[in-house]
């Protein structure tokens, strides 16, 4: 699901609606779009663009993985940043998170600054697309 932020043009998303993710992610977003299923993330990403993804592996559907693989073979949304958000936390999900082409990873539990901190991170280097 897409996410603003509250500086102007600055997009991130994740894919269901605040299914795990706590309100101070929320109070930073300007605006949420939800999506609660991988299909239905694909078409809100199209839709909106996002400058960043939150992205579930365990989604109903299609996974987080071949959501991202298909984000990632299209050409107009390629280019935005996945954030892999996980319970998964095994050693090689990290890589496998990477091979779907998630350009981050994070897995649950974890602190609001660690995943805030990461939000901000990939936002600062991403134009925003609106």
């Amino acid at each position: 699901m897409p996410v603003r932020d509250r500086r102007p043009g600055q997009t991130l998303g994740h894919d269901q609606p605040h299914a795990g993710y706590p309100t101070f992610l929320l109070n930073f977003a300007r605006r949420v779009i939800e999506a609660v299923d991988g299909e239905a993330g694909l078409a809100a990403a199209a839709a909106h663009r996002p400058d960043l993804i939150l992205m579930d592996i365990q989604l109903p559907v299609m996974d987080g993985y071949e959501a991202t693989r298909r984000l990632k073979a299209d050409a107009v949304l390629r280019a935005i940043p996945i954030i892999a958000v996980t319970s998964y936390g095994l050693t090689g999900d990290a890589d496998k998170a990477r091979a779907a082409g998630c350009d981050g990873y994070i897995s649950k539990p974890y602190s609001p600054r660690q995943l805030l901190a990461k939000v901000r991170d990939y936002l600062s280097l991403v134009a925003p697309t609106r």
